[in-house]
C-alpha cells in the first residue's frame, strides 16, 4: 500500500508521499548513518485510518514519537494510617479531663496541637473552644516513613529530590504548584555532579564578589557613623559635665540655706529658753518626751495635723471580697518574671469559665488544691486564691480542695470571667 499526505516529526510542512517500504528504508539508513536511538528517527505519519504493513505485520496508523527518557513512574503505594493519639501521655490526658474538666477528645486535640504539655494544651483549647469542629473525631494520619519520597513541579515538570531542592526551586522560579511522589529520584551521575558543582562554584563566586562590594560600602558607612557618634559623644559628655556642675552647685546652695535655717532655729530656741528662765526665776517649763527633748518653738517639715500611722499587722487575715476582685487580678498580673502572672491568669480563667459554662456539673465546682497545676501555677501568687474565694469557692473540711458554694452569684462569676479574659489578653 502507499501513504497519503503526511509530515515527519519535527520536520517541515512539505507534503511527502512514500510507500511503506521506502519509509522503512529511510529509517534504517538514518539509524546506520547517525547512530542515534530509534526515538530520534523521523517517522511518516499516515492518514488517519490507513494501515501500514511492515514485515508482514500491520502497525498502528498513527505513530507518535516522544522524547521521554525518564524512568517509568512506579504505581503509588497506599500509605499506612495510624492513630495519632496512641503516643500521648496518659498523665497529661488525665490532668486535662479529671482536674481541668475537658472532654477526652478535646484533651487529645489540645495535646496534639501543642508542644508544651498540659499548659500548651490549655492555651490551644481556650483559643479554639468555639471552633465548629472542636468535637469532631480525630482522623488517622500516615505512618512515618511512608510519606513523599520526591516532589514534582506541576508548572515546569521538574522532579525534585527532597524538600530542600523544592524550596530552592520555588525561590528561584516563583513556582508554587507541587505534587508529592512516592518514589525517589535517581542519583546524579559523576558528570552531572561535576556540572552542578561548577555551576554552584560560579554562583558562589558572583555572590562573594557582590558581598565584598557591599561590605566595602557598609564599612565606609560605619566609619562615617563612628565619626559622627564621636562628635555627638563629645558634645553629650560636655553637656553632662555641665549638668553635673549645676547639680553640685544647687546641692551646695541648698546645704548652705539649710545650715542658715537651722542656725536661726537654734538661736530662736536659745532666746526663748533665756526669756523663759528670766520669767521663771531661772527655771524651764519644757519637758523631755519619749522621743527626746521636744522644744516649744516651731518645727520645720512637720505637719501639725499629721497623725501617727499604726504599724501593719502581718498576722491579720484578709477576707476575700467581691469589691476587691479587680485588685486581686492586678496583683496576679504584676508577676512578670517568666510570664508567671499570665500563666496564673490562664488557669484561673479555665476554673471560672468551666463553672460558668457548665453550672450543672459538679466536677467543675471543685478545685483540687493538692493538684500539681494548682500548687505551681496558682498557690504561690498573692491574690489568686483570694479571687477564687471572692467569687464563691470555699475550702472543704479537709482543706485540700475548694468547692463552689450553692449560693454563688452567677453574675459575679461571669463578670470575673470577662475581667480575666481582658487581663490575660493585656498581659
Amino acid at each position: 500500500g502507499r501513504f497519503s499526505e503526511g509530515n515527519t516529526l519535527g520536520g517541515t510542512s512539505d507534503v511527502v508521499v512514500v510507500s511503506a517500504e521506502e519509509a522503512r528504508a529511510q529509517r534504517l539508513a538514518k539509524f546506520d548513518k547517525k547512530k542515534k536511538s530509534i526515538d530520534e528517527i523521523p517517522v511518516v505519519k499516515p492518514v488517519e485510518g490507513a494501515p501500514m504493513e511492515v514485515d508482514g505485520q500491520v502497525e498502528a496508523a498513527d505513530v507518535e514519537m516522544k522524547d521521554d527518557t525518564a524512568t517509568p513512574t512506579p504505581a503509588p503505594q497506599e500509605d499506612e494510617m495510624v492513630d495519632p493519639t496512641e503516643n500521648l501521655a496518659k498523665e497529661d490526658i488525665a490532668t486535662l479531663t479529671n482536674a481541668m474538666g475537658f472532654t477526652l477528645i478535646r484533651a487529645q486535640k489540645g495535646l496534639l496541637h501543642s508542644n508544651s504539655g498540659v499548659e500548651g494544651a490549655i492555651e490551644w483549647l481556650l483559643a479554639h473552644q468555639d471552633d465548629a469542629d472542636i468535637d469532631d473525631a480525630i482522623q488517622k494520619v500516615p505512618k512515618a516513613g511512608t510519606g513523599a519520597q520526591s516532589y514534582k513541579c506541576n508548572e515546569c515538570g521538574m522532579i525534585l529530590r527532597n524538600m530542600a531542592s523544592l524550596e530552592l526551586h520555588a525561590n528561584k522560579t516563583g513556582h508554587s504548584d507541587f505534587e508529592e511522589l512516592t518514589y525517589s529520584v535517581k542519583p546524579l551521575t559523576e558528570e552531572e555532579k561535576a556540572t552542578k558543582i561548577a555551576e554552584i562554584k560560579s554562583l558562589l563566586k558572583v555572590k562573594r564578589a557582590e558581598r565584598e562590594e557591599l561590605e566595602k560600602v557598609e564599612e565606609v558607612d560605619r566609619e562615617k557613623q563612628r565619626r559622627e557618634m564621636g562628635k555627638t559623644t563629645a558634645v553629650t559628655r560636655e553637656e553632662m559635665d555641665k549638668q553635673a556642675r549645676q547639680r553640685e552647685s544647687r546641692r551646695l546652695k541648698k546645704e548652705k540655706e539649710e545650715f542658715k535655717r537651722e542656725r536661726a532655729r537654734i538661736k530662736a530656741e536659745l532666746d526663748k529658753d533665756r526669756l523663759e528662765r528670766i520669767a521663771h526665776k531661772g527655771k524651764l517649763t519644757s519637758k523631755l518626751g519619749i522621743g527626746g527633748y521636744n522644744p516649744d518653738a516651731i518645727q520645720y517639715d512637720v505637719d501639725p495635723g499629721e497623725a501617727a500611722i499604726p504599724a501593719h499587722n502581718p498576722h491579720k487575715k484578709i477576707k476575700a471580697s467581691v469589691a476587691k476582685i479587680d485588685e486581686y487580678i492586678t496583683k496576679v498580673s504584676s508577676y512578670k518574671a517568666g510570664g508567671d502572672g499570665g500563666k496564673c491568669l490562664k488557669i484561673l480563667l479555665a476554673y471560672i469559665k468551666n463553672a460558668v459554662d457548665h453550672p450543672g456539673e459538679d466536677k467543675f465546682k471543685k478545685i483540687n488544691m493538692e493538684n500539681k497545676i494548682y500548687k505551681s501555677k496558682v498557690k504561690p501568687f498573692v491574690g489568686a486564691k483570694a479571687l477564687l474565694l471572692a467569687v464563691g469557692f470555699q475550702p472543704n473540711k479537709g482543706n485540700d480542695a475548694l468547692l463552689l458554694a450553692d449560693d454563688a452569684v452567677m453574675d459575679v462569676l461571669k463578670e470575673t470571667k470577662d475581667k480575666l479574659e481582658t487581663a490575660h489578653s493585656e498581659y
